[in-house]
């Protein structure tokens, strides 16, 4: 009797979006790509106002800190008179740049919009040449730990307009925006804190702590960071959302559409 031949294997789709995958993988790619552009691009928009970022004694987290003589007396930090654009340009270019080199959000929007890999099992678009990020532009990712350098004191400058918006009439008080600004500087710090670039500054990077300088300090620094960095999507996220709904809070108090209720 003649044998059977044995059955031929069926190799996998090489097709962009192939997949054995039952589920409505879809679905996070698209959320996350709606949400940045949702995001972004009212962060654009906000930045490039130029008006309506401060409502005594609240500052929009975008503009600060503000170094341009167009900034109000109250919060100026340097009267930069050779600037012609919005006060928050001078800024934001650090900002966007720390985020945008990130390790999480490189993850979310390469999948989002360019589908590199779409999801976890989900076939990807396959070039001739897989040079990863080794090529322009995307060699500019390595920016990232100079992006922190810059961020750190940016965040340190946040947390002060964070201390002057208790400040009401020369004495302690609470308002809304003084609630809204210190959950924001709040989230910021959880994001920072937890970013892989900084996590390895402090101590990701020593083999032996009982070795180096300050052994017990590096450690416990790497620690803290650690615990940031295990939900740093988390932090990506909420605080990403919520410095958009913050300079969204003071401009609508600043053009008098809400009022900023006391709370003491």
């Amino acid at each position: 009797m003649a044998s059977s031949s044995p059955p031929l294997e069926v190799l996998p789709s090489t097709r962009l979006g192939a997949t054995q995958r039952i589920d409505h993988w879809w679905l996070a790619p698209f959320a996350v790509a709606v949400g940045l552009a949702l995001c972004g691009g009212y962060a654009t928009w906000a930045i490039f106002q130029g008006q309506n970022y401060f409502a005594e004694p609240y500052l929009s987290p975008f503009y600060s800190p503000c170094l341009s003589a167009e900034c109000p007396a109250e919060v100026r930090l340097l009267g930069i008179t050779w600037w012609p654009f919005s006060p928050a340009i001078l800024i934001m270019g650090a900002i966007l740049g720390f985020r945008g080199t990130c390790y999480y959000y490189r993850k979310a929007y390469y999948r989002a919009y360019f589908m590199d890999p779409p999801a976890c099992a989900v076939e990807e678009h396959r070039g001739s040449r897989y040079r990863g990020e080794t090529a322009f532009p995307w060699i500019l990712q390595n920016l990232h730990r100079y992006f922190l350098y810059l961020s750190i004191p940016i965040l340190a400058f946040l947390w002060y307009d964070t201390l002057l918006a208790f400040r009401f009439d020369g004495g302690f008080g609470i308002g809304v925006g003084s609630v809204v600004l210190l959950t924001n500087v709040v989230l910021l710090s959880g994001y920072l804190f937890g970013c892989h670039s900084l996590r390895h500054l402090v101590g990701g990077r020593t083999d032996c702590y009982s070795c180096s300088r300050f052994p017990e300090a590096r450690h416990g620094a790497w620690r803290i960071s650690s615990i940031f960095n295990r939900h740093h999507m988390f932090w990506a996220w909420t605080s990403l959302v919520f410095v958009c709904l913050t300079d969204l809070y003071v401009r609508l108090v600043a053009m008098g559409v809400l009022s900023d209720p006391r709370l003491i």
